[in-house]
């Protein structure tokens, strides 16, 4: 029998904004339509002054004491918001681990196209796992892989572009060794 699964949805926080007869504080510290600070008024007469003015009361902030109300008109007020998140979720950069992988008899050629690719991700500022495997009898010379590990981050570091920093030091694994490099501007 076959299954159909749901893709995960992501969970968006989507703050409702309390509004006009929706408020229930007693009090609030009232900002006009002017960005102005009028100060604590009962809600009575911040709703009434919304009303002279046409526009909603919103709840801003409802967590401190007493609750900040905003004169504002409310479809305006979501619209800006959800421009400004939207915005912030553009700037957002979002860094990547690429991995390069090298093997214990890598020859000069395949090492000088991992370093450019190596040198690439980094350009790019993301994050870069070096790992070397070793297989069967390759094991047995884990002094030789480290040495060969070195010599790719020195030839990285001696790049004039690039200004590498170990998020990771060269750690050692059973099947090998593995190290992480991010480029730092």
């Amino acid at each position: 029998m076959r299954r159909n699964y749901k893709k995960a949805q992501p969970k968006i926080e989507d703050k409702r904004f309390k509004a006009n007869a929706h408020i229930t504080a007693p009090e609030v510290f009232l900002i006009d339509e002017n960005g102005d600070n009028v100060g604590v008024v009962t809600l009575a007469e911040a709703l009434e002054r919304a009303r002279e003015s046409e526009l909603d009361l919103v709840e801003v902030n409802p967590k401190v004491t007493p609750p900040v109300a905003k004169i504002v008109n409310l479809g305006q007020f979501k619209y800006e918001r959800e421009k400004k998140i939207h915005k912030q979720k553009v700037l957002q950069k979002k860094i990547e681990t690429k991995v390069v992988k090298l093997t214990f008899r890598i020859s000069q050629h395949d090492s000088d196209v991992r370093l450019a690719l190596a040198e690439k991700f980094l350009s790019k500022n993301d994050k870069v796992r070096v790992e070397m495997f070793l297989r069967g009898r390759e094991r047995q010379h884990f002094d030789r892989a480290r040495e060969l590990m070195l010599e790719f981050i020195d030839t990285l570091k001696n790049r004039p572009d690039l200004n590498l920093e170990e998020e990771q030091p060269l750690t050692r694994q059973p099947s090998g060794f593995s190290i992480i490099l991010a480029n730092k501007k």
